[in-house]
């Protein structure tokens, strides 16, 4: 099945030749120049043509990539969990951080091989359709439901806003509570690329998992640190 892909970027040149090598590999790939045309084709799909995955540029003409992303994830749910993966300045930590912070799935500096790209994207996009293979679909601790066929959570009933990757770091670490897992598990678990070491971004998103599950994010009960380590999902009952 081919998916359809989203590049909002305003180097048109940079733009013809990530599409052409990606409808290569199979995509169907889409091009807008500025973060509202992105947003309004998101919006308006043509011919059916629902949006699997935004490749978003952080340096856009009208609006920064950072407000793009949010405006996406403040759309209807069905558009706002579409995957996003954001092309950063190189060695720009604190965009990176902050775009995982506000709900991108991943990043990519600049510039950057093709061929990286698509490992990226077909990474997320693996990790957004496959569901572990265990004997029930959902998830329950307490108040506290992670249904892996509707990737959805939620806290007596209401609604976690967690992002595709975010959902998957949740399922890895509560498959296997009670378990202490390291940040290498843990990325092995959902299929993810790899860190170096010095890069936090797991730390990020585990940061905005227990902004959307714990009652006090500053001091969790579900989701706990083991220094030196890794993290651990907690047994304990609401």
């Amino acid at each position: 099945m081919s998916h359809n892909l989203l590049m909002i970027e305003d180097d048109v040149r940079l733009s013809a030749m990530v599409a052409q090598y990606l409808e290569q590999s199979g995509f169907s790939v889409r091009c807008a120049g500025d973060g509202q045309g992105g947003l309004d084709q998101l919006n308006n799909p043509t011919k059916g043509a629902v949006t699997d995955l935004v490749i978003l540029d952080l340096m856009l003409p009208d609006m920064d990539g950072l407000e793009v992303c949010r405006r996406i994830r403040a759309l209807p749910s069905s558009l706002a969990q579409v995957p996003v993966l954001m092309l950063t300045a190189k060695g720009d930590a604190m965009d990176r951080i902050i775009g995982l912070e506000i709900g991108a799935d991943d990043y990519l500096p600049k510039p950057f091989e093709p061929r990286e790209l698509l490992a990226r994207i077909r990474a997320v996009l693996r990790r957004r359709v496959e569901s572990p293979a265990t004997d029930h679909a959902t998830l329950r601790f307490g108040g506290l439901e992670i249904d892996r066929d509707a990737r959805s959570v939620s806290i007596q009933g209401a609604p976690c806003d967690l992002t595709s990757y975010q959902f998957d770091l949740l399922v890895a670490l509560a498959e296997r509570a009670g378990r202490v897992l390291t940040r290498d598990q843990i990325m092995e678990a959902v299929r993810g690329r790899e860190l170096d070491a010095f890069d936090r971004s797991i730390d990020v998103h585990m940061g905005r998992i227990r902004a959307a599950i714990e009652v006090d994010p500053k001091t969790p009960k579900r989701i706990l640190t083991v220094r030196g380590v890794g993290y651990v999902f907690a047994r304990q009952q609401d």
